[in-house]
């Protein structure tokens, strides 16, 4: 092949051929760049700008070319990051709860500016003396969230078993939380009884997202007997105490095939982050946004703080040091 009308460069480290007589803008212009947004290197030395559609290539001339990047990946986009459990997907990580508020209305308001996809419902007795009364359903639309059942306020496996029951019966749903209480006083998990309902609601066909203790073998046989989501502790249910035990929640993150979410004891904003930063899949709470001032303006906090945790955990925070280690060179000072 014969090259009497090119010439033989080097860009970025990568050799080209380019027609003689070619523009530095026009090569720019051949590379898919903005000659207005890039800066050159010729041969070590710096090509004003200004002149770049003045200077012609020379043959063996060696090109840097740069512009500004940010730093990051930028082959994962923010809003491609969604979790999945049980064969749904999700893009918000926050899942909330519907008992404590004054009023259905304040409770819709709230779970709409959570940005809230799931929120769990307790299966109760209709009241049969006044059957017209306001119903859940009519403020926060099945169709629109997914409804979690839960089986808040049992202690025995049987009880919740049955719950569930009563709960496919009456919607269809397939998807719940199971939690199965030991006593009264901190509602800490009865986990035989927990372990013993999920092998069961297993073979029955649901999918249970299960609330635990802090164990990570607790929490590895519940993987095993069918759980579809794992959902340690923080602190016990309403006490707003934040996560206890740090380190075995970090540890159920890492050995789990299935999502985990810390449920029960987020009392605010930096509790759910920290929940977040660890690497769970979600938070899951009721009483931290339901009791707060003002549980709109909490449910919006919420929303934040588990946003910018996930962030946080994605981007890998710094190692921890010892000692200080100044930002700015100490080399070169006046």
């Amino acid at each position: 092949m014969v090259y009497d009308d090119t010439f033989s460069i080097t860009v970025n480290g990568q050799h080209r051929r380019v027609p003689k007589g070619m523009t530095l803008a026009e090569l720019a212009l051949e590379l898919g760049l903005e000659p207005t947004k890039v800066a050159v290197e010729r041969n070590m030395e710096i090509v004003p700008r200004s002149t770049l559609a003045e200077v012609t290539i020379a043959d063996g001339d060696d090109y840097e070319i740069v512009t500004f990047v940010g730093g990051g990946d930028h082959g994962l986009r923010l809003d491609d990051d969604r979790w999945s459990v049980a064969g749904r997907s999700f893009r918000s990580r926050l899942i909330v709860g519907t008992g404590k508020y004054k009023t259905f209305e304040q409770n819709a308001a709230a779970v709409e500016a959570s940005g809230a996809e799931i929120v769990t419902v307790a299966v109760r007795r209709v009241n049969i003396g006044d059957p017209g009364q306001p119903m859940l359903t009519d403020y926060i639309d099945p169709k629109t969230y997914t409804y979690l059942p839960n089986t808040a306020g049992c202690f025995t496996a049987e009880d919740a078993i049955r719950t569930l029951r009563l709960a496919r019966e009456a919607g269809g749903w397939t998807l719940v939380k199971l939690e199965v209480l030991g006593e009264a006083k901190t509602l800490y998990p009865d986990m035989i009884e927990t372990l013993r309902a999920t092998e069961i609601l297993a073979k029955e066909g649901f999918e249970s997202m299960v609330y635990c203790a802090d164990d990570p073998i607790a929490a590895k046989r519940l993987e095993n007997a069918g759980a579809v989501a794992i959902m340690p502790l923080g602190a016990p249910i309403g006490s707003g105490l934040g996560l206890q035990n740090q380190v075995m929640i970090r540890i159920m993150v890492e050995n789990a095939r299935v999502p985990v979410l810390v449920d029960a004891g987020v009392g605010t904003a930096s509790d759910a982050a920290v929940a977040m930063e660890l690497g769970c899949d979600g938070v899951l709470m009721n009483t931290a946004i339901a009791e707060a001032k003002n549980p709109v303006m909490m449910a919006r906090a919420m929303r934040h703080a588990v946003e910018a945790g996930r962030l946080a955990y994605r981007a890998g925070r710094m190692a921890k040091r010892r000692y200080a280690d100044p930002s700015s060179p100490l080399a070169g000072l006046i």
